[in-house]
């Protein structure tokens, strides 16, 4: 082939690809057009079966905003007909594939207490239930809505106890949980912090770890809870006046020996071994008073 006819060639190749990538493109944009078209068509349509049925395949294509639309069109229709299961059912998790938690928790709860036969209705109470968890919101925030989660998923489990999502839900249970005791801890702390800068109110501060350690005997918070109610006692007690200040001193002196015994290798050592020698030699000087 001379090089003249190579050119040509190639001039012709590069021109029929040309072709071809605009008759894709064009074809592609007549079967979007098309799509859209039968779609718009399916939501002005009368007919409840010709929505069902443009839902299901757009639902199965993983378009989920377009199937709840035709969906929210045709449920109050469908009430009572065979294929109303299977409707509510996608209604219900296009909500959550759509991550509208709130209408996807409503929904879940009501197909499962609507069909509480159906094979669909422990996964159904259990996204349920999964929805609030995704509504819950961090630690420092109100709290409502992880109580609300923890409340629903205990509830599947009772109702559940030996479903496939147990251990999921556990699980989640577990994470709420901890975000519950992370948020009291925080408010403790933060009464201690207070007291720390206006040098006022360490009982508040002493009372409110009181509290979290009952609410939460087992938190992972515990040896800093411990450590910093032993610190408001400690500057409680130090800086009492003089006609409380004994009796104060005491009782920080038994926070610390709670505190030593419950974690004798405890990060807070140095720092606590230092405040209970202060207020060992404090009390001393009663003593020889007496």
């Amino acid at each position: 082939m001379t090089i003249l006819n190579q050119a040509f060639h190639f001039k012709n190749t590069k021109k029929n690809i040309y072709w071809m990538k605009n008759i894709c493109y064009t074809l592609l944009i007549a079967v979007v057009l098309s799509s859209c078209s039968e779609y718009q068509k399916a939501l002005k349509s009368e007919d409840i079966a010709t929505k069902f049925k443009m839902g299901t395949e757009l639902y199965d294509a993983g378009k989920f905003s377009k199937a709840n639309k035709l969906f929210a069109q045709i449920a109050p229709q469908y009430r009572g007909k065979p294929q109303a299961e299977k409707l509510m059912y996608m209604y219900s998790m296009s909500f959550y594939k759509m991550k509208d938690y709130y209408l996807a928790g409503y929904q879940f709860e009501r197909f499962a207490d609507q069909y509480p036969k159906s094979e669909k209705a422990e996964e159904a109470l259990f996204l349920g239930a999964k929805s609030f968890y995704e509504l819950s919101p961090v630690y420092s925030k109100e709290q409502k809505e992880t109580k609300v989660a923890i409340e629903k998923l205990q509830m599947f489990i009772n109702r559940y106890p030996d479903s496939e999502y147990l251990p999921e839900a556990n699980t989640l249970i577990k994470e709420l949980d901890y975000k519950l005791e992370r948020k009291a801890f925080e408010i403790a702390k933060l009464y201690n912090q207070i007291a720390n800068f206006e040098s006022e109110d360490y009982e508040a501060s002493i009372k409110a770890f009181d509290n979290f350690l009952v609410e939460y005997p087992g938190t992972t918070f515990r040896e800093d809870a411990m450590f910093y109610r032993f610190d408001s006692a400690y500057k409680l007690g130090i800086n009492s006046v003089e006609y409380k200040r004994e009796d104060r001193i005491k009782t920080a002196i038994k926070h610390y020996n709670a505190f030593y015994k419950a974690y004798p290798e405890s990060q807070y050592n140095a720092e606590a071994t230092k405040m209970n020698t202060e207020l060992q030699n404090a009390i001393q000087t009663y003593s020889t008073k007496s």
